[in-house]
């Protein structure tokens, strides 16, 4: 399945080293020896040796990266995490992400190169937004980790979109000691 390249997407393949450069930023990769990389009439496309069932799997995971790195330097990537809990709160200062989760210490951890972060005004809503996918999903699993959501209360930092199954804890148990 062939890439469709935007105009405002520079492609530049040396060797088996694909670069793509674009208003969002430039990423690099290697590609695998046996893939063969073309681009042609703005169309980038990925081309096996043989249907051996490595080369396919080369061949589908090739074309997959190269597709994100294209929708990466021309639209960019977000992840969005929700912080719930009584006084938990995110804030930015500079690039570093401050993050009040119910510990003794506020947790601050840094934007690597090409990361930035976004906060609501409430500090409730934390959007990762960068070019690299992989990158994008990494951090907003560092975040995550830092406060995982809790089944009894449902606090902590959870994706949006993601369920958490609550428990009921001692509600069902009745009557006391005998």
């Amino acid at each position: 399945m062939p890439i469709a390249v935007p105009s405002s997407v520079q492609v530049g393949i040396d060797g088996q080293m694909v670069t793509v450069q674009g208003p969002k930023g430039t990423l690099a990769f290697d590609v695998h020896p046996k893939m063969q990389v073309a681009l042609e009439g703005g169309v980038l496309s990925v081309a096996r040796p043989d249907d051996a069932q490595q080369n396919r799997a080369l061949h589908g995971m090739t074309r997959a990266l190269l597709a994100n790195m294209v929708t990466g330097v021309s639209e960019g990537f977000t992840k969005r995490l929700i912080i719930t809990g009584v006084g938990y709160r995110a804030e930015v200062q500079g690039n570093t992400l401050v993050l009040n989760v119910g510990y003794s210490h506020p947790v601050q951890i840094v934007a690597p190169e090409g990361i930035s972060y976004e906060v609501d005004r409430t500090g409730r809503f934390v959007d990762v937004l960068g070019a690299d996918k992989a990158v994008v999903g990494e951090i907003a699993a560092r975040i995550r980790a830092v406060r995982k959501p809790e089944p009894y209360h449902g606090t902590g930092i959870a994706y949006d979109g993601e369920v958490i199954r609550r428990k009921a804890g001692k509600a069902g148990r009745a009557g006391g000691k005998k």
